[in-house]
């Protein structure tokens, strides 16, 4: 337990119990310290007998449980006004926050002393097993491992105060590194602790999705830009390979996610995929730029390749200087036909400009890439091998991890709106008139015809609603920007509540209609630009997931469809909703059981035979979202379901957590490739006894009763539960 001081100078400080890491106190008692130095210059002494008064009073009571102790810290909370009030709680929560700083420093200092990283502990484990190496390649090859950012407005700091707090975690960083300059790095740290005292720490306004885009985005140039190629490097090394598969694919949510946003449109979709791509390709940009410092060498001096010459030419540099350095000279090119790439995908300009104006942009990331071994070619032909590896492999490895598209984006929405698009186009092109009124089998008979006509639904004069109007404009605005940032800036259309086959069937109908779909269902050759993914969230919706997609499978023509498109099957199960359904115990048996049972129709003789399963947790931060340590979940999801695909969501304060210092990021994902690659190839050796498979049934009734009985069963928990929580404040929060 951290337990909180302010002392009579006005100094707060901690005490750790039972804490072994005494840098950790050390640097917590000195954030503590400047804190109440900020606190006593702005707030003056009167602020600091409050704040001192109420931590004693709450640390004596929650020690003695102390009745007179309680009675005493209500009297003194009621008697504080409004303005004080806040001021006690401002104080307390940037303590939490510097706190937070000095556990993060904590454990990057742990991780670089750490003897071998994540992928080390994996290799033995796997060692131990007699796993060859020659296995693990041959699971690469055909994994994808997904961390996918969303919007989930779980994350309350204002990204003024997380500047703030990320330039303190450097102050403090180079303290440890350079102890000679300590004053130094407390002064600037006092000066940061004094702009947080002087920031507001909520935010006055709602966020917007383009604020959204725009944080998500600053977790790539913070750390995912570096350290996603730094993982595939660690992999390559353990293997002595270079990996020619994109295994580690990032994903996104924001700006594709409509579901309960009405503020998602085919407006913020294309802004998205734009600035993703502005994002990555300015990274390349500075990226060759640098190397055009780098890579000096004089063709007077060594030799060069014919195709490293070719392109060198190919520039139009005729800079005097370069007239013996092709690396330059080939780089100057490359300069420049990023920047056209830049402008012609994005309409933006690159700083600094290029030499050569009009250069021809880039038709894709493949062709930028091969520019570049043209010149790592060239290095290790010719004695600039180790420059090859230290200078030219990284941005290699980041053109093939992130393309010109940076990250893929899904689009979701809720099947009630598909549904009530779907009837819309086809009660205006007179194919159902009903479709609402249809029973479920009628509805797949009508939808299976519609997919079946060449002929599209929608007519091109009809004046159509809003919501079919901004649904469609959304899958056009996807099918285009495949076209325009390539086929991985939207590779899933994730539909929420899925809750029948025709929900699936709809989908692909608006696919259809809007260029995410070629040729016609039954007929060979037809294939879908994007995978359809159910996601089944309640309890009802877990144990009904496996005959949905057996139903969807049994379908004439949907098998030889998905096989044609991929031969991939991503299914999102959701860990919140089930959890607020029927408990986190009744939630984890079910996802268990909806896992395997799935796992089942992907197998030799199941309805999908042929295809491959992969499974989308959408897991939240907490443990009421199915928040938790991922090595150990990963772990523990049953054989068989894993197999090189996993895919996972990472919300609000958790994409900070694990992504927002790149020393945390390369821990993040390799423990997220690691723990993958572990449960593939060492699952247990045991099946699980069917008595615990009874015990835990039996465990998940009871607790299911227990639960629904106090939740939904009990009269007046509503109102209670808004008494003791603080669920009408948070609910007032502009996150």
């Amino acid at each position: 337990m951290i337990n909180v001081t302010i002392t009579e100078a006005g100094q707060m400080s901690i005490s750790h119990d039972g804490a072994d890491d005494a840098g950790l106190v050390s640097d917590i008692r000195l954030l503590g310290r400047i804190l109440g130095e900020v606190i006593r210059a702005q707030e003056g002494e009167a602020v600091f007998a409050l704040i001192e008064q109420v931590r004693q009073l709450a640390v004596s009571h929650q020690r003695t449980s102390d009745p007179q102790t309680a009675v005493a810290l209500q009297e003194t909370l009621s008697a504080v006004g409004r303005d004080q009030a806040v001021t006690v709680v401002r104080a307390f929560a940037h303590y939490a926050h510097l706190a937070n700083v000095a556990e993060d420093a904590a454990k990057v200092a742990r991780l670089e002393t750490r003897t071998g990283d994540r992928f080390g502990a994996l290799f033995d484990r796997l060692d131990a097993l007699d796993v060859p190496r020659e296995r693990v390649q041959s699971v690469l090859q055909a994994a994808c491992i997904s961390p996918v950012l969303t919007a989930h407005p779980t994350e309350i700091r204002r990204k003024s105060s997380a500047d703030a707090l990320d330039a303190i975690f450097g102050h403090l960083a180079a303290m440890h590194a350079q102890p000679h300059r300590k004053a130094d790095q407390e002064r600037a740290i006092l000066a940061l602790v004094t702009r947080l005292w002087q920031t507001r720490m909520i935010r006055q306004t709602q966020l917007t999705v383009e604020d959204e885009i725009e944080n998500a985005l600053s977790f790539y140039q913070a750390s995912l830009l570096r350290e996603v190629p730094d993982v595939y490097k660690a992999m390559d090394a353990r293997l002595g390979i270079t990996s020619k598969h994109r295994w580690l694919v990032m994903g996104n949510w924001i700006g594709g996610d409509r579901d309960g946003n009405p503020n998602v449109t085919a407006t913020t979709l294309d802004q998205a995929m734009r600035r993703q791509c502005e994002t990555v390709l300015r990274f390349y940009l500075a990226e060759v730029h640098g190397l055009g410092a780098a890579l000096s060498m004089s063709d007077t001096l060594v030799d060069v390749s014919e195709h490293l010459v070719a392109l060198a030419a190919r520039s139009g540099d005729a800079g005097v200087h370069r007239t013996h350095e092709p690396y330059r000279r080939a780089l100057v090119g490359l300069y420049d036909r990023l920047a056209a790439t830049l402008k012609a995908l994005t309409g933006q300009t690159a700083h600094p400009p290029p030499r050569v104006a009009d250069a021809d942009a880039y038709a894709c990331a493949d062709s930028f890439l091969n520019d570049l071994r043209i010149i790592a070619a060239s290095l290790q032909a010719n004695g600039g091998a180790i420059l090859c590896e230290e200078a030219l492999l990284p941005l290699i490895r980041a053109v093939k991890a992130f393309g010109f598209h940076l990250a893929t984006i899904d689009v979701r929405q809720n099947s009630a709106v598909h549904e009530t698009v779907v009837a819309e186009l086809l009660a205006v092109s007179q194919v159902c008139t009903d479709y609402a009124g249809l029973e479920e089998e009628e509805r797949q008979t009508v939808l299976c015809a519609a997919l079946a006509d060449p002929r599209p639904l929608l007519i091109s004069r009809h004046e159509y609603s809003q919501t079919t109007c901004s649904e469609m404009a959304v899958f056009s605005a996807a099918a285009a920007g495949k076209a325009r940032f390539g086929a991985d800036i939207i590779a899933h259309a994730i539909i929420s509540h899925t809750r029948s086959v025709s929900d699936l069937l709809e989908l692909l109908v608006l696919f259809r209609e809007t260029g995410l779909m070629t040729g016609t269902l039954g007929v060979e050759g037809a294939r879908l630009d994007a995978i359809p993914v159910p996601l089944f969230e309640t309890i009802g919706d877990l144990r009904a997931a496996p005959a949905i997609l057996a139903g969807f499978y049994g379908l004439p023509g949907v098998r030889d469809l998905m096989l044609g498109s991929g031969g991939i099957q991503d299914i999102m199960l959701g860990y919140s909703d089930s959890s607020k359904d029927g408990g986190i115990l009744t939630s984890n048996w079910e996802l268990y059981r909806a896992e395997v049972a799935l796992a089942g129709l992907f197998a030799d003789g199941g309805a999908a035979e042929g295809m491959s399963m992969r499974l989308f947790h959408g897991r939240g931060g907490s443990v009421g979202r199915g928040g938790g340590p991922s090595h150990q979940a990963i772990l523990a999801q049953p054989p068989g379901t894993v197999m090189g695909q996993l895919r996972l969501t990472e919300q609000g304060e958790v994409i900070a957590a694990k992504y927002g210092r790149p020393e945390l990021c390369r821990d993040s994902l390799q423990t997220l490739v690691a723990a993958t690659l572990e449960a593939t190839l060492a699952p247990p050796a045991a099946s699980v006894p069917q008595r615990w498979l009874d015990l835990a049934e039996t465990l998940s009734r009871a607790s299911m009763q227990a639960y629904r009985g106090l939740v939904y069963d009990t009269p007046g928990f509503v109102d209670f539960f808004y008494d003791v929580t603080p669920i009408r404040e948070i609910s007032e929060l502009n996150i």
